[in-house]
């Protein structure tokens, strides 16, 4: 059994729209997640930033006791 052009035509139009929302929350969702991972990145350059700092003062606390 053929289905009629109009009946293919409709079906058609539903598919693009759900692919259209589903295209639309995925990307909702990736933006989301790379907003997440940024923020965690710098969160992270931060704590990398304060053990340099860490290291550095440590380092210098040594050398003041051998000298």
């Amino acid at each position: 059994a053929v289905a009629p052009l109009g009946q293919v035509s409709e079906l058609t139009e539903q598919l693009e729209e759900r692919l259209f929302h589903l295209y639309g929350f995925n990307n909702e969702l990736m933006q989301e997640r790379l907003q997440a991972l940024t923020e965690v990145m710098e969160s992270a350059e931060e704590v990398q930033a304060e053990l340099r700092h860490i290291c550095c003062t440590v380092e210098a606390a040594y050398r003041d006791l051998c000298l």
